[in-house]
């Protein structure tokens, strides 16, 4: 038998997802968990592979890289 009062209490939460995906599980946090990638969206599990970008990276590497060229041959 387990020991009486050392278990945390598990709450029922929502976990929605950015995809508009959305399920319930337990928790002992009592607050939802709001989370920007799941199984329905992974490229993992969907095999497509989808370009998360925020707040422009991959552009803005693209132009800090694009300034770098090959070395010229002497």
């Amino acid at each position: 038998m387990p020991k009486q009062g050392i278990h945390p209490n598990y709450h029922e939460i929502r976990v929605v997802c950015a995809c508009g995906n959305n399920f319930a599980t337990r928790s002992t946090s009592k607050n939802d968990i709001h989370a920007e990638i799941c199984s329905n969206c992974h490229p993992f599990f969907t095999g497509k592979q989808k370009m998360i970008d925020t707040a422009g990276r991959v552009e803005r590497f693209r132009r800090k890289y694009a300034k770098v060229g090959t070395p010229a041959a002497k």
